[in-house]
């Protein structure tokens, strides 16, 4: 049975701890892309989580690569296998999926863009780990059990490493990061919808400066 490269988890592991704190990015007006990431990147967040909850997705990604070279700009929301295709056509630099299935995870195996599944019960890990992977979306990590169910998760899989999303606030945040297997939050406290929507840039690179001091 194929297992997942070297290659591909220091690549995943690399972006993880590329950043403790990883936005969670919905774009709404495809002419915010650019100026939001940039912001966010300006007040020290250098990954940047996509998702393609819209129609502004894709092209997002393939505009804030070449805008900003040096970031981790990858894909959220990433749920088959055409969509990882037009992820690895954006350039994309990671993908990250809300659940698995076999075929995603048979297809990160051998994708240039590596792939952050998501998982939320323990035989859903044990789906990806029979393959290799041994770094893990946590999802919805407060209606999953939160910091409780990620330290139950380090008994049995004291290997695994965990960037929990889904219901972690600004100060939650902590609580995670706190824990030996969680290397990295992800959230979308770091572009509150009204600061956006008034293009208020500056206040999105002071949101990111506070929320990282507020790590230590």
């Amino acid at each position: 049975m194929m297992q997942l490269s070297e290659s591909h988890r220091e690549s995943v592991q690399a972006m993880l701890a590329a950043s403790p704190l990883i936005p969670v990015i919905t774009i709404d007006d495809p002419e915010t892309a650019v100026p939001l990431c940039q912001a966010l990147f300006d007040g020290g967040i250098s990954v940047l989580e996509i998702t393609l909850r819209t129609e502004y997705g894709l092209q997002a990604i393939a505009d804030v690569r070449k805008a900003i070279p040096e970031a981790w700009v990858g894909a959220g929301t990433v749920t088959g296998i055409d969509q990882y295709r037009e992820v690895e056509a954006a350039g994309a630099r990671f993908a990250i999926t809300p659940g698995i299935t076999q075929a995603l995870l048979e297809f990160g195996l051998t994708s240039q863009v590596p792939l952050l599944p998501g998982i939320s019960t323990a035989s859903e890990l044990m789906a990806g780990y029979g393959l290799g992977y041994r770094e893990f979306k946590f999802f919805p990590a407060e209606v999953a059990g939160g910091v409780a169910a990620l330290k139950a998760f380090g008994g049995p899989f004291g290997d695994v490493t965990f960037c929990p999303t889904g219901g972690i606030r600004r100060d939650t945040a902590g609580n995670y990061l706190a824990l030996k297997n969680v290397a990295a939050v992800g959230g979308s406290w770091l572009t509150p919808g009204d600061v956006v929507a008034a293009r208020d840039w500056s206040r999105i690179t002071e949101i990111a400066r506070e929320c990282l001091s507020e790590l230590g």
